[in-house]
């Protein structure tokens, strides 16, 4: 009877030796499914920047994530040795110690053996994926750095260790590739849209101002953006005449609020060089009155389609920060600084001149509230069935000249009249001046 009871406690302690056994190498087979993920998942440029300063473990899973053919043959070979053990185990000796342990039931009797083996298949498949897998990939993706640069030094001694199996099987990969006419794939660059992805993730994570992704963006497409999309046309460039006189060349300046300008002889087709403020004023704070032509810089040139990446460099080479812009048959078409490229990331910056413009607002019941310096080209425009009249039959050029038309004389706060479905009131005077006219569009009974 003891001698029963002793063999019956030997196999429980074996049993539990054997358990603990496959307990530790799914453990093993967690720790390499969690390498493998982290350093797979891990950024490389947190990985760069870290052992650029100094980090050497961040370096080592540096190496491993640039050399995937031996990592992944280091965690395959561990990972299926992990399982041939497991399988040995569980198979070998845990099974047959359950069967005997069925045996004792008698109705069970007939099945013990494939009853052992469905068992232990069942339970080790259960906690390979719980512990073996699925666990450790979640860490590994909740913080891959961090794990990548804990698991690169062993990783590295593994690897080593097991360096004749990882070249055969480098190979034997190499091989079959060839055969099958694969080649490796080479180091993939970062797609636009993925680095857009990543700054909406970052801005949604609180990293990035709400802000940054959209002039991400626009950096981006600088290098797709023709500098004839951001460009002043020339129409609306102020040009200075190289025989004109100091008075006149300083009154466009001051009138124009520019800082640079195309200076032409006999034509604006013949223009011989461009000229700054800073310049002219220079000169003025330093006594000298030089005329035009000793101001004279030699202008950057550039084509149409050029994008604005290649313009930037060629404002960094000489040192300029204005160009001229020239079409295929090397006429002027237009005129660009390096505010207008600020301009095509951040948005539109609005000069202290703009600001002071006139301007219309519509409010949460439907009228307009408008400076009464505001054009009536701009009326026309917020409110189409106005009949404004034409330019040549146009006799003011305000909101505030219309509404002295209808009164024929100069109103008072408070008062109105109504014109095509329209009522507008004097809302505030300047004096004799109308200043601000509320717009309210009347009922259509009305």
């Amino acid at each position: 009877m003891a001698r029963g009871a002793l063999h019956e406690s030997f196999l429980m302690s074996a049993a539990g030796t054997e358990i603990l056994i496959i307990f530790l190498l799914l453990l093993g087979n967690g720790v390499f499914a969690m390498t493998e993920m982290a350093v797979v998942s891990a950024r490389k440029t947190r990985l760069k920047q870290l052992a650029d300063e100094g980090d050497l473990r961040a370096a080592a899973a540096l190496a491993l994530a640039s050399e995937p053919n031996r990592f992944l043959s280091t965690v395959q070979v561990g990972i299926t040795l992990v399982g041939v053990l497991a399988g040995a185990f569980g198979g070998a000796t845990l099974a047959g110690e359950i069967a005997a342990k069925l045996r004792h039931f008698p109705v069970l009797q007939p099945h013990a053996s494939s009853l052992s083996v469905a068992t232990v298949v069942i339970g080790i498949t259960y906690f390979s994926l719980i512990i073996g897998e699925l666990v450790p990939k979640r860490l590994a993706l909740g913080n891959p750095e961090a794990i990548a640069r804990l698991m690169a030094g062993p990783m590295n001694a593994i690897s080593r260790l097991a360096s004749p199996v990882i070249w055969f099987l480098g190979v034997s990969t190499d091989i079959v590739l060839k055969a099958l006419g694969v080649r490796a794939p080479g180091p993939q660059a970062m797609s636009n849209e993925e680095i857009q992805v990543m700054m909406e993730e970052g801005m949604k994570a609180g990293v990035f101002h709400d802000t940054e992704p959209r002039m991400v963006e626009s950096v981006l497409a600088l290098d797709h953006l023709p500098v004839s999309e951001i460009m002043t046309p020339r129409t609306k460039i102020i040009f200075l005449n190289n025989e004109d006189s100091h008075e006149a060349v300083w009154h466009k300046i001051v009138v124009s609020g520019h800082s640079a300008f195309p200076v032409f002889e006999s034509s604006r087709d013949n223009v011989v060089g461009m000229v700054t403020v800073k310049a002219i004023y220079a000169n003025l704070a330093a006594g000298a009155r030089a005329t035009l032509a000793d101001l004279l810089t030699t202008p950057l040139i550039v084509p149409a389609t050029q994008s604005v990446t290649q313009l930037l460099d060629a404002f960094k080479s000489c040192g300029r920060h204005v160009a001229l812009v020239a079409n295929e048959f090397g006429d002027l078409v237009g005129l660009i600084t390096l505010v207008d490229v600020l301009e095509a990331i951040v948005g539109e910056i609005e000069s202290p001149a703009e600001r002071l413009k006139p301007v219309a607002k519509r409010r949460d019941d439907g009228t307009w509230l408008v400076d009464g310096a505001l054009e009536v080209e701009r009326l026309a425009d917020l409110l189409p069935d106005l009949p404004v009249p034409g330019d040549d039959d146009r006799t003011c050029q305000t909101v505030a000249g219309l509404a002295l038309a209808r009164f024929g004389r100069v109103p008072a706060e408070g008062e109105s009249f109504t014109w095509a479905g329209h009522r507008f009131e004097i809302i505030d005077m300047d004096r004799h001046r109308i200043d601000k006219l509320l717009i309210e569009r009347l009922p259509a009974t009305a």
